[in-house]
């Protein structure tokens, strides 16, 4: 039996697929006005990583994970960049699209964009107004939040704190200060818009991904994930406006990632404490990148330091080391046991920190084996890794061609001259080839790119 934390009932809660041996998981996605941060990576590393663990469980599972492509921090941003908000949407989905396919998990099934479910955005609005849960005013919409009697039961908030974060200029139009914007009259400066029939103008936020959601998995799917910052607004809001049209839960299980930490504080780009994720790669590495993920379980907000992927890396490389040491020809005996424990934890609320745990015993008690002379296979352990998404570690490092490391003494020789310029370029050249230059206690390294 796989259990899951439900948010919304505060209990684990047994896996019960609307259709059995399927799985729907809906994940929130970035808004894109700028490069994704590694706090912006542990949802779509977790939900990734859910997928793999259900299909090893015997389920066909569909993820899809959203783009919002339309939204205020869109405008702004390109407002300050002077260019149009559809270009910059653009620009950052294709970095979006290329620093996640940096961590080499895949691509969600379904990655659906706000932009491109404007029809299916205005039906759902019109349901609501229809149906008296939502009103027009000046072009804009709202969600009337005393329509619906279970509102808050996400958050657990008092009514009175459920400030929705819209501003001010909004307050003279709604019914009450808690009713949400489902549809915003085109502000001057706002360069992207859509025809409704209460106005020209964009949808909010909240009942884009209520759309999204249905669109493609339909209401009453399995999984609803999301970083824990999401809970409320964003997704109590969702729950309102989608069972307030059609009478049906959104989602089955509610599960929520903790936050990426620096200094005690939340990684935002609003903050200003963000390591950008290419970068992240870039310094740390794919794989020591993933393995930072999964020491943690994915409930719990996690700390990013250096000595976090120093560790990480440290364990990258034991799980090698220990690779390098087995015998495809050999027995595998006495991993049973373990292989056990490891996916036992995993369906316990998908701990992947205790299931990490229970792989690094198995690698001890090899270790311990091969030292006494024992011969050695790898068993079923290929299958945990790659539900850690750390298979990779099982293959033989590839040696760089000799034109990458010519490259790597012309980018060492510009930095020790200080000529940062062309140390950049010289790595841009590397990455056209497909090979990072990685800083190990021993120098740079070059290793192949995931």
């Amino acid at each position: 039996m796989i259990r899951v934390q439900d948010t919304l009932t505060g209990e684990l809660r047994a896996l019960q697929p609307r259709e059995p041996g399927k799985v729907g998981i809906y994940a929130c996605g970035p808004t894109v006005y700028g490069r994704v941060h590694v706090g912006n990576a542990r949802p779509f590393v977790v939900f990734s990583l859910l997928k793999r663990f259900l299909e090893h469980e015997g389920h066909d599972v569909t993820l899809v994970a959203n783009i919002t492509d339309v939204n205020d921090k869109i405008y702004d941003a390109a407002r300050a960049e002077g260019v149009p908000s559809e270009q910059l949407a653009q620009e950052m989905t294709a970095h979006y699209i290329a620093d996640t396919d940096g961590l080499g998990l895949g691509r969600p099934d379904y990655e659906p964009k706000a932009t491109e479910t404007i029809d299916g955005i205005v039906a759902l609005i019109k349901d609501l107004i229809d149906s008296g849960h939502a009103y027009a005013a000046d072009g804009d919409v709202y969600f009337r939040v005393a329509s619906f009697g279970d509102y808050g039961k996400l958050s657990n908030r008092p009514l009175e704190d459920m400030q929705q974060g819209e501003g001010d200029d909004a307050a003279q139009l709604k019914e009450s200060p808690q009713d949400f914007a489902l549809w915003k009259a085109q502000k001057e400066g706002e360069d992207t818009a859509w025809d409704a029939p209460w106005g020209h103008g964009r949808p909010g936020w909240h009942i884009e991904c209520s759309a999204m959601a249905e669109e493609i998995l339909g209401v009453d799917f399995d999984v609803h994930g999301g970083g824990s910052d999401l809970v409320f607004p964003h997704h109590e809001n969702e729950i309102a406006q989608t069972e307030a049209a059609r009478g049906k839960p959104l989602a089955r299980i509610w599960m929520h990632n903790g936050m990426v930490r620096l200094e005690g504080e939340k990684m935002a780009k609003s903050v200003g404490n963000i390591f950008l994720l290419h970068e992240a790669l870039e310094q740390a590495g794919r794989d020591a990148l993933i393995m930072y993920f999964v020491s943690g379980h994915y409930r719990q907000p996690i700390a990013y330091s250096e000595d976090a992927l120093a560790d990480a890396a440290a364990s990258v490389a034991r799980i090698r080391d220990f690779a390098r040491r087995l015998d495809a020809d050999a027995p595998a005996e006495g991993i049973e046991p373990y292989v056990e424990r490891f996916f036992a934890a995993l369906r316990d609320d998908f701990n992947t920190a205790a299931a990490r745990a229970v792989l690094f015993e198995w690698i001890a008690e090899g270790n311990r084996r091969l030292d006494a002379g024992e011969m050695l296979g790898g068993g079923a352990l290929e299958e945990m890794l790659y539900v850690l998404g750390l298979d990779n570690l099982l293959e033989p490092e590839e040696a760089a061609p000799p034109e990458a490391k010519r490259l790597l003494e012309a980018r060492e020789a510009a930095r020790d001259a200080r000529d940062f310029a062309t140390a950049d370029a010289k790595r841009d050249e590397l990455a056209a080839l497909g090979w990072v230059v990685r800083d190990t206690p021993e120098g740079p390294k070059l290793v192949r790119q995931a």
